[in-house]
């Protein structure tokens, strides 16, 4: 069975920076979930981050790419330079993706850690800007396909191919 790597804090669990959750209700995940498919992770919390804590953005630098490359830092809004906690974090959601076989993720968008489509600007004023955090970035360079929560759908087509059953099936059975 194909596996979903997913940010903890899309099943509810108050494990973000604010100390709280960013549920995603939709029926692929209650499905996903009750398959077996979804591999729950926060990176952040991996890296021995408590929760609550201080926001962070990238700074220095573009996004999560030059962040793995060494040309970009993570700092919380306390001017604490966090990147290699935040480093250390996406090579441990690696792990647990390869463990547990995931093709795919779905992660929280605007995340240093998990953005795909989009992060902040690093001037913690919640100007976003596109790009992909530490983590996104990682499972990229990793052969894993990586989706924003907003792009649901577009993950329950591409696992229907992969699987072999149309995106529209997966959707119908879930509603049955």
């Amino acid at each position: 069975m194909t596996k979903i790597l997913i940010s903890a804090c899309l099943l509810g669990r108050p494990v973000r920076y604010d100390g709280r959750g960013k549920r995603l209700d939709h029926q692929l995940i209650e499905q996903w979930q009750a398959e077996g498919r979804l591999v729950s992770v926060c990176p952040e919390i991996l890296a021995g981050f408590p929760t609550p804590r201080p926001p962070a953005e990238i700074q220095k630098g573009w996004d999560g790419v030059d962040v793995l490359a060494g040309g970009a830092a993570i700092f919380e809004d306390t001017g604490r330079d966090v990147t290699q906690a935040f480093i250390n974090g996406a090579h441990a959601a690696l792990k647990i993706a390869k463990e547990h076989d995931c093709r795919f993720a779905l992660l929280t968008d605007g995340s240093p850690s998990c953005g795909s489509t989009f992060i902040y600007d690093g001037g913690f004023r919640g100007r976003r800007k596109s790009g992909a955090g530490a983590v996104a970035a990682l499972l990229q360079q990793n052969g894993i396909e990586v989706f924003a929560e907003s792009r649901i759908a577009d993950l329950a087509s591409v696992l229907g191919r992969f699987c072999g059953v149309s995106g529209e099936q997966i959707s119908s059975d879930r509603t049955r």
